[in-house]
Order: structure tokens, then C-alpha cells, then sequence
């Protein structure tokens, strides 16, 4: 920037341009449109497409993010595609994006406490911070967990539609999922999905590899560390070796778990899940010669009494039922993967299960806290033990059909749409 161009900036925001400086960019005065990915309709009916939206003003405890990179979860897939008014959170058009938003502080509203303008941010999950849950430590659990991250929440407007005389006109597009909504360029960010990474993160490129690491990353690892609790002892299972799965089996490996067994269908998974820790890989449509089920198949691998801890990263029904059957006895049967919201287990033996000791346990986001966790992960992936980055692959945001081709048929394991 000419010094002249330097000499426009309010003096108190020089030193915002100064930190900006260093990663490339320059003080801007933040837009009121943006680019984003809007849905206008369920994705199977090729309702998806690039838009420009309309800013709404900020309202207190939000922040203006611009977004640098957003991670493409099956989560963003599968709300997506439901039926408009199938379900309470089945609604259009809507911006999504969870998984999650990277990017740099560009305004504030009043009552912001956790980042200032200029400072480089990741995103995750909203929760309130009142209940009695968050007030005990159990922030993923909010009791307002659903309304605050699935809601009718409408931020945008679609510039398309929008007159001269309309100014101001009520927002018609749904924002602020998981309070973030990050497959829009710019976004409205509520104030509790970030974590203030300043001091943590090198440059551009480094705040795009760490996108995810605010859900499908963080659910996997904290599900093993957070809700597991694994220990050298246990014999893990881990069904479904996506982004989740892969970092579950990342985390068991630090956890120095006796047996790790990765499931999944697609081989290269399985070989990766080898390399990053995996002790036993077993394809689920091919089973083993001799083996005439998966519960047989994954008990054979775990001491002939199944693993002490199965987690589901799939929500697929016959995964399901089968991971609960192999559990062993008193072992932990742990949920992680999103399931058709109709369905329910009928073929569980109520008198059996509970003579079997098992738990049945659901989990979201790994029951973590974003702002204490996700430095840690940084940490174990700057000292080796935790690697990532071999998951991701990025992808211009213009590109985003390729992005969610590749998540869908196993191509990319966890697709990073970048917006610069």
C-alpha cells in the first residue's frame, strides 16, 4: 500500500493495518455485500449456487468475519438436502457452513470481548454460556444448542431482490449456523463460535489448513479423549474413517489404545488409517474369509469379546445396530455420526442390554471447548503427533460442487473451500 493509500486509515486502526501488512492484505472498510453459497433448495435438486447477499448491520456480540477458508462437512451435506419444512431445521434459502470458518476480524459489534478488528479467527459451534450445562463445562450440550445452531436465524438478503428503495428491508436468507454460516465470504459471526487465534497461526495459508479444526477434527479427537476417555488399555473400534474418523483414530494412537481397529469401504481410507495409527483396518463390504458378519469379523480383531469403545462417525442404521451388538460388556457404544432424524432402534433388547452393562452414548463436537481445545490441537500438530493436514485438500470456493463431489465419493477426505 502507497503511503499515500496508508495515510487514509483512522490512526486507530493503524496497528490492525500493521498486523494485516504481515500476512499480505490491506485495511479495508468492511462491504456491506457479499459472495456466498446460498441454498435455495435441497441439494439433490440442484438447489445450490453462488450468490451475492446483502449484509444486514451487526447487532451486539457479532463480528464481521472474512472468511479465508471453510471445511466442507457431511453435516452441511445432510442439512442441506432435507425437504424444506421436512423438519424444524429444514428450511430455505439459508447459507450454511460449519466446518469451519477461518478468517480475519473485519468490524465489531458493540459488546465484543474475544477478538478485535484485524485479529485472525477460527470458528465453531454457538451455545449460550447461561444454562446450567455451559455453566458446568458441557458447552456442546447447550440446552439451547438446537435453536442457536440450527435455527431460522435470517442474516442475509439476496442482493437480486433488493430495490434502491428498499434499504433495510427485513433479511430473507438464513444465516448463523452453528453462528457462523462460513460459505459466504464475508459473514455475521456471533461472538461465541470464535476462538482468537492471534499469536497462533503464521500466515494466510496455515489459517486455511486449520479451517476444520473447529468441528469434524475437534469431534473426532475430543470424542476419543473428552467422551472415551481412552486409555493404553482399551480395544477402540472406529466405524466410517472420514475427517472424524480419521482424527479418532489420530487421538487413539496418542492414547496409546492396545488395539485400534479403523472401518470403512473405501481402501485408500483404510491405508491411511494404517499409517496414522490403525493397528487392525477392516473393509465392511468385504468381509474376511470365514467371517459371516461384521460383529464377527470385529470381535475376531478385539480379544474375541469385541472392542471397549465403538464410535459411529457413519449414522448409517445397520452400522448402528451391528457396532452396538460387537460392543463388548460393559463397554461404551458412542454416537458421533448424524442419523436419518426418523430413526429409531427397535432391535435393541431392552432386558439384554441392560444384563450386557453397556453404555449408549451420544456425543457432539467431542464434547470440547473450541477455545481450550483448538490451540491444543495446534500444539500436538506443530510437535508431530498429530497430522491433519493430510486429510485436507483445498479447493476454490467457486468450486464448491467439485468440493462436495469429492467429500461424497471419498476422492478428498475433508475438502477446504478457500474464498482468497
Amino acid at each position: 500500500m502507497s503511503s499515500r493509500a496508508s495515510s487514509n486509515i483512522p490512526p486507530s486502526l493503524r496497528k490492525v493495518w500493521e498486523d494485516q501488512e504481515r500476512f499480505g492484505r490491506a485495511y479495508k472498510p468492511p462491504p456491506t455485500k457479499t459472495k456466498a453459497i446460498v441454498c435455495h433448495d435441497a441439494l439433490k435438486n440442484n438447489g445450490w449456487r453462488m450468490d451475492e447477499l446483502l449484509l444486514r448491520p451487526l447487532e451486539a456480540g457479532e463480528m464481521l468475519v472474512e472468511m479465508v477458508a471453510s471445511g466442507v462437512c457431511h453435516t452441511d451435506a445432510f442439512i442441506g438436502n432435507l425437504d424444506a419444512g421436512s423438519s424444524p431445521i429444514a428450511f430455505y434459502p439459508r447459507v450454511l457452513g460449519h466446518e469451519e470458518g477461518s478468517g480475519y476480524v473485519r468490524d465489531v459489534g458493540t459488546g465484543v470481548e474475544v477478538a478485535a478488528v484485524g485479529d485472525p479467527v477460527l470458528l465453531s459451534f454457538d451455545f449460550c454460556d447461561e444454562c446450567a450445562l455451559c455453566k458446568t463445562r458441557h458447552w456442546s450440550n447447550c440446552t439451547n444448542s438446537l435453536p442457536l445452531n440450527f435455527g431460522p436465524h435470517r442474516i442475509f438478503k439476496l442482493a437480486s431482490t433488493a430495490s434502491a428503495d428498499d434499504k433495510g428491508a427485513a433479511p430473507d436468507v438464513g444465516g448463523h449456523f452453528f453462528g457462523q454460516s462460513s460459505f459466504a465470504h464475508f459473514s455475521i459471526v456471533k461472538q461465541a463460535s470464535v476462538v482468537n487465534v492471534k499469536g497462533l497461526v503464521q500466515d494466510k495459508e496455515e489459517l486455511q489448513l486449520f479451517a476444520p479444526l473447529g468441528c469434524g477434527i475437534q469431534t473426532g479427537s475430543g470424542t476419543v479423549l473428552n467422551v472415551a476417555k481412552a486409555e493404553p488399555t482399551d480395544a477402540i473400534c472406529i466405524m466410517g474413517l472420514g475427517g472424524v474418523g480419521l482424527s479418532a483414530i489420530m487421538a487413539a494412537k496418542n492414547s496409546n489404545c492396545r488395539i485400534i481397529i479403523g472401518i470403512d469401504r473405501v481402501e485408500q481410507r483404510l491405508a491411511l488409517a494404517k499409517d496414522l495409527g490403525a493397528t487392525h483396518v477392516l473393509n465392511s463390504s468385504a468381509l474376511p474369509p470365514g467371517r459371516k458378519s461384521l460383529t464377527e469379523a470385529i470381535r475376531a480383531l478385539s480379544d474375541g469379546v469385541g472392542p471397549t469403545i465403538t464410535i459411529d462417525t457413519t449414522g448409517a442404521p445397520s452400522l448402528i445396530i451391528e457396532g452396538m451388538h460387537f460392543t463388548r460388556n460393559c463397554g461404551k457404544y458412542i454416537q458421533v455420526g448424524a442419523a436419518p432424524l426418523d430413526l429409531t432402534l427397535s432391535s435393541v433388547n431392552v432386558f439384554e442390554f441392560m444384563n450386557s452393562g453397556k453404555q449408549w452414548i451420544g456425543a457432539i463436537e467431542g464434547s470440547a471447548y473450541p477455545r481450550e481445545f483448538i490451540p491444543e490441537m495446534i500444539r500436538w500438530y506443530r510437535d508431530g503427533n498429530f497430522p491433519f493436514d493430510r486429510l485436507m485438500k483445498k479447493i476454490p470456493a467457486h468450486d464448491f460442487e467439485q468440493a462436495l463431489q469429492e467429500m461424497h465419493d471419498g476422492t478428498c477426505i475433508k475438502p477446504i473451500i478457500t474464498w482468497s
